[in-house]
């Protein structure tokens, strides 16, 4: 039976299946597989996504299976981070000629980037009826009752918020013409909060250990299933998971709300997606219960659907699962870097930005260079070496863009 993965690995080493032809790898990004897959718990192999590349304490585009443990660092710290995307019943020509006010309102309606100290002051009265219903308060209490260090100051002041770096909203059309609300966020400042705090308590907890093997990176540290720790960060984790699906939804509602004030009435059709792409959850492969991380990837069961992002300047698509089990049900979050912020930076100019991007309503100047198009992968290279893993239902093209 063919397929379209490549073994990455040495002989007599875990398995690595990558779907990477076509797409770079850089070296760097495959050490980094590699000594993840030197674990003894990860297994049966790893899977990687043809948006891989090198991350901080795990490899961005990795799918790591786990017997028995799991490593914090490589769930990452922007827990639960993903894409919600919605079609509406509107098409491009119900849009304004100009979508500078559209825009302008959808950022005074979601605050953006970080705010002062993380403190975002201006929030819709509704969030606090939403914190209210979510149950979010008392389990994050319960969490910080054992870790007093996790703080929950931030979690009214935050939900709702979009955050900066390459996290957006854009409003897009699809091949039909179609109006879509697409969105890219995660749990903000109280899960990075969980996060870093869980990552050190995995690097005390290794120094207590006695290995019978060499762990070859320190953010590699883990927790083993039965220690009081492991069932605490499964707690804490799994709230900061549904806390960023729960900061997906009010962004969203609020994007709709100044939507419905400026466009023609509209209705929301069926198609709507919520999905995370860095996150852990326990799942059934291949007849094992296994604790599988993805680290920017998307779950890709037969039928279930996700958003495959590009950049600023490049179309998006909405997949439906295949459910290939080499993959452990999984596809790429999305185009993938293949330069650093700091590269971009240095490299691309405010010219190259503003060319890129001259079709879509959104920032053009410094501060955004580092998530212009170049700093990305081809997102044809990405979805054409995973015909395997996901269909494309539609095709996105966004013509407004909002960045943190």
């Amino acid at each position: 039976m063919s397929h379209q993965y490549e073994l990455l690995h040495a002989p007599g080493a875990t398995p690595i299946k990558g779907w990477v032809r076509g797409v770079p790898l850089e070296s760097q990004a495959h050490e980094q597989l590699r000594n993840i897959a030197s674990l003894p718990f990860v297994g049966p192999w790893l899977a990687v996504m043809p948006d891989v590349h090198l991350g901080k304490g795990a490899t961005v585009g990795s799918v790591v299976p786990t017997r028995g443990a799991i490593i914090p660092a490589a769930v990452g710290v922007d827990i639960g981070c993903g894409m919600a995307a919605v079609r509406t019943t509107l098409r491009a020509k119900d849009l304004p000629d100009n979508l500078a006010l559209l825009r302008s309102s959808i950022e005074r309606s979601v605050p953006v980037g970080n705010g002062p100290g993380g403190d975002h002051r201006k929030r819709p009265d509704s969030i606090d009826t939403r914190i209210a219903q979510s149950g979010l308060v008392p389990r994050l209490e319960a969490v910080r009752a054992k870790h007093p260090k996790v703080r929950n100051d931030k979690l009214d002041k935050q939900l709702g918020t979009l955050g900066g770096g390459n996290h957006f909203i854009e409003i897009c059309l699809d091949e039909a013409d179609a109006v879509w609300v697409m969105l890219h966020s995660g749990s903000r400042g109280t899960g990075n909060l969980i996060g870093t705090y869980f990552i050190e308590q995995a690097r005390r907890q290794l120094e207590r250990r006695v290995l019978g093997y060499r762990l070859p990176d320190k953010d590699l540290a883990f927790f083993l299933e039965g220690e009081p720790l492991f069932e605490e960060y499964v707690e804490a984790v799994s709230w900061a998971q549904d806390y960023a699906r729960e900061n997906r939804e009010a962004m969203m509602a609020r994007v709709l709300h100044e939507m419905r004030q400026r466009l023609p009435k509209f209705q929301l059709e069926k198609m709507a997606v919520n999905c995370h792409h860095n996150y852990v959850q326990r799942e059934q492969h291949h007849g094992e219960s296994l604790l599988v991380t993805r680290k920017g990837a998307v779950s890709a069961r037969a039928g279930e659907l996700g958003i495959i992002p590009g950049s600023m300047g490049t179309c998006s698509y909405i997949v439906r699962g295949k459910g290939n089990a080499d993959s452990f049900h999984s596809c790429s979050h999305g185009a993938g870097r293949v330069m650093s912020r700091t590269q971009a930076r240095a490299s691309i100019t405010l010219k190259q930005h503003r060319e890129a991007t001259a079709h879509v309503e959104c920032r053009k100047d410094a501060a955004v260079i580092d998530e212009s198009p170049a700093a990305y992968k081809s997102i044809d290279a990405v979805m054409a070496a995973q015909t395997d893993l996901v269909e494309v239902l539609h095709t996105l093209r966004q013509v407004i863009c909002i960045k943190g």
